[in-house]
């Protein structure tokens, strides 16, 4: 997965003296992941665990030589931190923050695309790459290197399935979490080609859930592209119609949006789904 973010990358984190700011700061410097520095305006001159903090983002990239951005300031500021990271030149961003309001998620993501920048989110956990490379939140006692690349909508679903295979000796390639949101940058399709493309991958995990159109693109892709095999899990199947489950996106307006609907669809597409979670090691080691 080299081709989303690699041990070459210089990450900055846009709000790095909050909680999550500090918490992923921690994890990522524990799992080999270069921070160059932190963005916190009004702080600047200061530091935190060693890393320079500055109040713009041009300061820290111009300092650093940043290539990719962590954003883990609130939903109200969140979007015009990610324009300022690509204004700076940032060209891989990864947002944590959940919440986002919608025309501001609309706007980041056009702006994203329109500057050919990689953006994971909002509200995603963020990526590891075992061995390699973590950004966000997943714990890295989750994962174990491996050949079975995961991308999930959920983050402590990913956690889960991950923690399961790791015990089981199953490997993992890369953990992506897309984020649960209404917009989103990357969605399943992005990764699954990336997985596709990645010689380190063999097998494919894809965690779905109520909401959206996601898994249905995903169950196309998969039918047309994919040579890799895929096991999937669509939580949601026991909710009744026009419940939401949490998520910003995970709301049922329409039958194609139900977990019911998606599990068919993935059917179709030649995907061995899981009824339940338990399920996924068994047929991950199965494929035929």
């Amino acid at each position: 997965m080299s081709m989303l973010f690699d041990s070459g990358d210089v990450f900055i984190i846009q709000g790095m003296t909050g909680n999550m700011g500090r918490h992923c700061l921690r994890e990522m410097s524990a799992c080999g992941t270069m921070v160059g520095a932190g963005v916190v305006p009004g702080k600047g001159g200061e530091w935190l665990d060693g890393k320079a903090i500055f109040d713009t983002v041009q300061r820290a990239v111009d300092a650093t030589g940043a290539t990719a951005a962590l954003v883990c300031v609130p939903s109200y500021a969140a979007a015009d931190a990610m324009i300022e990271s690509i204004n700076a030149g940032i060209k891989k961003l990864v947002c944590v923050t959940e919440r986002l309001p919608l025309h501001d998620a609309m706007r980041v993501i056009h702006y994203a695309r329109w500057n050919g920048v990689t953006l994971l989110g909002p509200s995603s956990a963020g990526i590891q790459i075992p061995g390699h490379i973590s950004v966000g939140l997943i714990p890295r006692y989750v994962s174990t290197k491996g050949n079975i690349g995961i991308v999930s909508k959920s983050g402590t679903l990913l956690y889960d399935v991950a923690y399961t295979l790791t015990k089981l000796g199953l490997g993992q390639s890369a953990l992506v979490n897309i984020g649960n949101d209404v917009m989103l940058g990357l969605g399943f399709v992005d990764i699954l080609e990336m997985f596709e493309n990645d010689p380190m991958t063999e097998r494919v995990v894809l965690l779905g859930e109520i909401g959206g159109h996601e898994e249905t693109r995903a169950a196309q892709y998969i039918h047309s592209e994919m040579t890799k095999p895929v096991v999937a899990f669509v939580t949601g199947l026991q909710l009744p119609q026009f419940k939401r489950i949490g998520h910003g996106g995970a709301l049922i307006k329409t039958f194609d949006e139900t977990a019911e609907a998606k599990t068919q669809a993935l059917l179709n597409a030649g995907v061995r789904v899981a009824r339940y979670v338990e399920q996924i090691p068994e047929l991950l080691t199965h494929l035929d």
